[in-house]
């Protein structure tokens, strides 16, 4: 074991723990067991690493143009900070997170987050030195680790960081799955089936409009997660406490964003109002809303094959793919669990956007203290948002199968197909015809037979599924 101190007290820590008397009180005072997300932690290391490059051009500025001077601070040695450069690297790639122990759900602001990479950093650069774990008066967790950061700068930016890198992975899954939308709408062009409003049968229909609705809905749902990239691109790193940038170089705070940049190969850039980048939060709340118009639509989709493919259309013409055994007393019983899975992922986004609008919306005067909780939230949506869409792909779309039922038994016997005359024999003949099918329960053209309310080589004719499913009609069109 080893001590160490703080002003607070003393504690004693494992002697190769890379953690130290920061993480652990954040782990005692926060004791909930949700785990933080990885590709956060990945993005501080990412963060930190273009901080210690910085401060390394910063140290070549200062030689170059004060060669002969004495600045009137203490410069930081190179090696030391190549050597962080190097250890933030491997903090990048996801190396030693099995030793950041603090929660995903904290208070602070995030400052856990930032001692816990503070304490890993200078821990492993210890080691790499041969020297041991908790020798803080060789490489300290402030004033090495830490150095011209703060919590406040480094913490939001690694969070849009990793947001964003997280949103092309979801762009990717979009993408797919709407490509296997387009596959099942060119399918089926159409193929006629019965069409609903309120869960009552309307006019005729068919399958590729169905899915065209579902396709041109991913369509957006890609555009708009496409535009994300603009509402959080613009970071406060340099910024400091409160975004005033006190005690931190010019040259650091003009140099860290492209250094980033470089670094992630995303289009991070500096705010032009280092405060309000840190004291505002609402670029979360507006692509979170973009996340849940996706879930949205993923909803609606899945909801809708899951009505199709139920037991309650007895003839059934949509299929899911038999997934797994649906009951441990009912033998045979099969359950959509896709859909399922969907639909609950779709709400616990809409949970999670109303937590991240929640607390937001709780920042006070300079700084928003739920940063933690926000990014958790928005991190957790979007990666049950690529687990959806691959499910979706995978497991739904690809052994999806549809069966239709001959017209004659489906579309002619729906009294809702007498809509097609309304224009040729008016809504109120139609609505005879109707109720005559409904009443006997027979076809149009039996019905018709009996009325005699149209011609039948008219009646065939407008009964075709080209003439059912075209856009409107003309004026002058004759039968």
């Amino acid at each position: 074991m080893r001590t160490e101190s703080d002003f607070i007290g003393q504690r004693k820590i494992s002697k190769e723990a890379l953690w130290g008397i920061h993480s652990l009180r954040a782990k005692e005072n926060f004791p909930d067991t949700t785990p933080f997300h990885k590709e956060w932690y990945q993005a501080v290391g990412t963060v930190k690493q273009a901080c210690y490059q910085t401060y390394l051009g910063f140290l070549k500025a200062m030689q170059d143009k004060f060669p002969d001077q004495t600045v009137s601070f203490q410069l930081l040695d190179s090696d030391l900070m190549r050597l962080l450069v190097d250890v933030a690297q491997e903090i990048s790639n996801g190396k030693h997170f099995e030793h950041f122990i603090v929660s995903a759900i904290q208070g602070g602001a995030g400052t856990s987050i930032n001692m816990n990479v503070n304490e890993i950093i200078c821990n492993r650069a210890l080691q790499l030195s041969g020297k041991s774990c908790g020798d803080y008066e060789a490489i300290d967790p402030f004033e090495h680790a830490n150095v011209f950061q703060s919590t406040n700068d480094v913490i939001p930016t690694s969070l849009k960081v990793a947001i964003m890198q997280l949103l092309q992975d979801l762009e990717t899954s979009i993408n797919s799955s709407r490509m296997l939308v387009e596959k099942t709408e060119s399918k089926f062009r159409n193929v006629l089936r019965q069409g609903y409003t309120q869960m009552q049968a309307a006019v005729p229909s068919s399958y590729d409009k169905l899915f065209s609705t579902y396709n041109n809905a991913l369509s957006r749902d890609w555009w708009r997660i496409s535009k994300c990239f603009e509402r959080i691109k613009e970071v406060n790193l340099g910024g400091g406490a409160i975004g005033t940038g006190l005690s931190i170089p010019r040259f650091f705070i003009m140099e860290v964003v492209p250094n980033l940049q470089k670094l992630s190969g995303l289009p991070v850039t500096r705010s032009e109002n280092l405060s309000d980048a840190t004291a505002n939060q609402d670029g979360f709340v507006e692509v979170h809303a973009i996340l849940k118009a996706h879930a949205v639509n993923l909803e609606k989709m899945v909801t809708d094959l899951r009505l199709l493919g139920s037991d309650l259309f007895v003839n059934r013409e949509v299929q899911l793919p038999q997934k797994q055994v649906g009951s441990s007393i009912m033998p045979g019983k099969v359950n959509p669990v896709i859909p399922e899975f969907i639909i609950s992922v779709a709400h616990q986004v809409y949970a999670n956007d109303m937590l991240i609008s929640n607390l937001a919306g709780q920042g006070c005067l300079e700084l928003n203290a739920y940063i933690p909780s926000i990014g958790n939230a928005i991190l957790s949506s979007i990666k049950l948002l690529i687990a959806a869409n691959k499910s979706l792909g995978e497991h739904l779309f690809k052994e999806l199968t549809i069966t239709p039922n001959p017209v004659e038994e489906t579309i002619l016997k729906n009294p809702s197909v007498a809509t097609a005359l309304s224009p040729y024999i008016g809504y109120h003949q139609a609505s005879k015809l109707a109720k005559e099918m409904k009443v006997y329960q027979i076809s149009i053209v039996e019905a018709n037979a009996k009325l005699k309310l149209i011609q039948e080589q008219n009646l065939l004719q407008l009964l075709q599924p080209e003439e059912l499913l075209k856009l409107g009609f003309r004026i002058g069109e004759t039968l």
